[in-house]
């Protein structure tokens, strides 16, 4: 099966993150059976801040707020999908048409987490008609931290002293991600034709 593994390794604007044991892990792969793009998350568990006061398997909106990991797929005409995966269980999946232009939000997703130690693992089952049409970009980012100690790390991040504030919607600093080799078949229907319904 093939598989696609990433280290996030900086911040948001490039500086390496120096303790490589609290860097965030991915992968994807393609579950056949069930036509979803399995992400795996592997990360240090900060716990700050804690929990939001939605329930663990539940959508969650402004999950971006807690300590998440995303991951940002983006096709053809600045089309993408956002996945937000929080340590204690709660999960966000955003489907957009431009930056920042969301037009479905809050969409179901098969999410398993447990902590382990300091460490917390992530499973979530992202159904394959979610990908927008030709997609071919990705990054993935890391959230945690509360107040002044606030910190977002970056797979692939903007240049150093490019801007004052993360911006997570940069499309153009997105990287190539082979998605074809990963996605044997498409499935015949894509929520991006059908407007999210």
């Amino acid at each position: 099966m093939n598989q696609r593994k990433y280290e996030i390794a900086s911040t948001w604007n490039g500086q390496v993150l120096r303790d490589p044991s609290k860097r965030a892990r991915l992968s994807l792969k393609v579950d056949d059976s069930s036509q979803c793009l399995i992400l795996e998350i592997d990360a240090f568990l900060y716990n700050d801040p804690g929990p939001p006061p939605v329930e663990a398997g539940r959508s969650c909106p402004g999950l971006w707020d807690y300590e998440v990991v995303e991951a940002f797929f983006l096709g053809s005409n600045e089309q993408y999908l956002e996945v937000e995966v929080c340590p204690h269980g709660q999960h966000l999946v955003l489907l957009l048409r431009g930056v920042r232009k969301c037009f479905k939000d809050q969409l179901p997703l098969e999410l398993t987490c447990n902590t382990v130690n300091d460490r917390w693992h992530g499973l979530a089952k992202i159904p394959l008609s979610y990908l927008p049409p030709g997609v071919s970009k990705f990054n993935a980012y890391a959230i945690h931290g509360s107040g002044p100690d606030r910190q977002y790390e970056s797979l692939y991040p903007v240049p150093q002293q490019a801007f004052e504030q993360p911006d997570f919607h940069r499309l153009e600093y997105f990287q190539d991600i082979d998605v074809q080799s990963l996605v044997p078949s498409w499935p015949s229907t894509n929520l991006f034709a059908t407007n999210g319904q």
